[in-house]
């Protein structure tokens, strides 16, 4: 997926920033920081994106790469797995690219209720994943655009919704989606 794709798939989910507003996302599953220095693009000057992975050399080279590109944002990175608690500050998003497919289904509502906790009111979690209804070797636990929904839901997430595709190389197309905290209000 080229960078102008990403930025597509992620320009929808990430508000306009007032001026001057200080905001800290978190990337979860980050690895080189391909989505990472998108958003950082996309969130601009003082903000913050810290970008969280297992893979210390992955970080290594994100955190190169953002100095080289010269990231609007400043990016912070943590060395951990994200399916475990976070020492994370209160969000104004999160975002999983290419990450939430690695949680196994039982486990993800869970994954999404932790971080719903951890958003600001208006925060928002974002994912970008693959339209897929079969697991396969690189997508093992897939979460087709209704299967986010429910899932958000489950995770007292609401508004979740599809905002954007994108064609895959690998396997038909991809799609952006988000949600906001809080359960919807009464009827």
């Amino acid at each position: 997926m080229t960078a102008t794709e990403r930025r597509a798939l992620l320009a929808p989910a990430v508000p306009q920033r007032v001026a001057g507003g200080a905001v800290v996302w978190a990337e979860l599953g980050a690895g080189d920081g391909a989505f990472t220095l998108v958003l950082a693009a996309l969130l601009g000057g003082g903000a913050t994106v810290i970008a969280v992975d297992r893979d210390r050399r992955a970080l290594t080279h994100l955190a190169r790469a953002a100095h080289l590109a010269g990231a609007a944002a400043a990016i912070e990175t943590l060395a951990a797995d994200f399916r475990r608690p976070l020492p994370l500050p209160e969000l104004d998003g999160v975002l999983l690219a290419n990450a939430l497919h690695y949680v196994r289904e039982t486990e993800q509502a869970a994954l999404l209720k932790r971080l719903a906790d951890r958003l600001k009111p208006d925060g928002r979690l974002v994912v970008v994943e693959y339209d897929l209804a079969r697991p396969n070797p690189w997508v093992p636990y897939p979460i087709p655009p209704l299967r986010f929904e429910a899932l958000a839901r489950d995770a007292g997430l609401r508004g979740a919704r599809v905002l954007s595709e994108a064609p895959s190389r690998y396997w038909g197309r991809a799609y952006s989606a988000f949600a906001v905290p809080g359960k919807p209000p009464r009827a």
